[in-house]
Parts: C-alpha cells; sequence; structure tokens
C-alpha cells in the first residue's frame, strides 16, 4: 500500500504542477491580448475560479484545463454543470464583493503540450455553448 501511495503522491504532484504551469500559460496569453489578471486561485464556497480577468467593461471568469497530452474531444467535456453553478455563485460574490459595474463572462482555455511548446485554446463565453 504504501508504494502505491508514493506512486500517487508522485503523480499528483506532477499532474498539479503541470496544472499551475498551464495557468501560468494562460495568464500569459490573457495579458498578451489586452486583459488584466485581478485574481488568481479565487476561492468562494466550493468553488475555485482560477483566473479572473477584465478587459475593457468585461469581467471574464476562466477555467484553464491543461493535459501533458492528448487532447479534448469537446470542450462540453471540460467543464461539468455542476462546476459551472459554483463558478456562477463565485463570480456573483467577486462582483458584489468588489461593487463592480461590468459584463461577466464564463470563459475556458485549455492548455495542451505539445512536442514542441503548447497549444492554448480560448473560448470566450463558453457556457452559451453548451
Amino acid at each position: 500500500m504504501h508504494a502505491f501511495f508514493s506512486i500517487f503522491q508522485k503523480f499528483m504532484g506532477k499532474h498539479n504542477e503541470f496544472g499551475r504551469f498551464g495557468e501560468e500559460v494562460a495568464e500569459d496569453f490573457l495579458r498578451n491580448r489586452g486583459y488584466k489578471i485581478l485574481q488568481k486561485n479565487y476561492y468562494y464556497t466550493k468553488a475555485e475560479v482560477d483566473i479572473i480577468a477584465q478587459k475593457d467593461d468585461t469581467l471574464a471568469i476562466i477555467e484553464v484545463k491543461s493535459r501533458s497530452r492528448g487532447f479534448f474531444k469537446d470542450m462540453s467535456e471540460v467543464v461539468h454543470p455542476k462546476k459551472i453553478k459554483l463558478l456562477v455563485k463565485a463570480a456573483d460574490h467577486y462582483v458584489i464583493e468588489n461593487d463592480l459595474d461590468v459584463e461577466v463572462r464564463f470563459d475556458i482555455i485549455t492548455v495542451i503540450k505539445k512536442d514542441l511548446g503548447f497549444e492554448v485554446e480560448h473560448l470566450e463565453d463558453a457556457f452559451h455553448h453548451f
């Protein structure tokens, strides 16, 4: 049992490490497109928002998904309905807490490791696509 736990910890450590790296890639991607990063890893009750960013009068609530190999077959597989509800509650709380007068949009950014780098896809207003 101990050997399994050690392997699991090593795997999860690398998985979490790549997830954090994917979030950094997503932040750079957003900054290069004129977004201001307002908050990273924002927690509200059971929800965690990976990135909250603003561009002009739009607040983007961004879920980042990273894969070290493979691809996402369909963006609808990336965020489940329960997660969407939690993200909406967290976004509402953030807007009220910071007394913001902005449009709110929910985006998904995927970061997929390729042989010679990464592929980044940004789906704006993602929840309207489901």
